[in-house]
């Protein structure tokens, strides 16, 4: 029996929460946990961040546990960062 009711790796995917990152031009912009870029409301730029390494990387059970729609933009996140992981 397992310890979890769900994975926990999946977290920041399934249930996407606000961060807040700094754009070049020095403005501060909101982008949600499950996103790698935003378009600055500033500048216009498009500001990207770092996928951090995730479960959904590796794991088999990874599009059923997430659901079709959001593994897929996962998985077109890291192909714009230059990370293919499948």
């Amino acid at each position: 029996m397992s310890l979890f009711k769900e994975c926990p790796g999946s977290k920041r995917i399934k249930k996407p929460f606000p961060e807040e990152i700094r754009c070049a031009c020095g403005n501060t912009v909101e982008i949600w946990s499950d996103e790698a870029r935003v378009i600055c409301g500033k500048c216009k730029r498009e500001v990207m961040r770092h996928m951090l390494p995730s479960c959904l990387d590796w794991c088999s059970m990874a599009r059923e546990c997430v659901g079709e729609e959001k593994y897929k933009r996962y998985l077109q996140s890291k192909k714009h960062e230059g990370y293919d992981s499948r």
